[in-house]
């Protein structure tokens, strides 16, 4: 984990259904959970992972990631979206994203991520 009091997940996405995967895999790591559309108001100390699902939230790139700097800023960011959507992929990474991943790579990484 990031932080030793960071003990949230927080994951920006519109796909209910993936959401719950990537909840059942925080809950495996004995992490919090929140899912959102976009950065919550109110404090985010708590925050250890922030996931932003480009293919539903990619018009939140660059802004979010300077606004995660300067309000969580031990948070690790991670993005995913679809392979075939590579304009969006390149645009989180050039936005500063410092892991950038695959719908598949972040789906077959899931299991593991929040461990260790």
């Amino acid at each position: 984990m990031t932080n030793a009091s960071a003990d949230l997940v927080l994951f920006l996405s519109g796909d209910l259904m993936f959401a719950s995967r990537v909840r059942g895999a925080a809950a495996n790591a004995e992490l919090e959970f929140k899912f959102s559309g976009n950065l919550p108001a109110g404090d985010l100390d708590s925050v250890a992972y922030v996931i932003i699902d480009l293919s539903t939230r990619s018009k939140l790139i660059p802004d979010v990631v300077a606004e995660i700097a300067t309000r969580c800023p031990t948070a690790k960011v991670i993005a995913y979206g679809p392979h075939v959507q590579i304009n969006q992929l390149k645009a989180a990474r050039e936005a500063g994203v410092p892991t950038v991943m695959t719908r598949g790579q972040f789906d077959a990484a899931l299991p593991s991520l929040f461990v260790g």
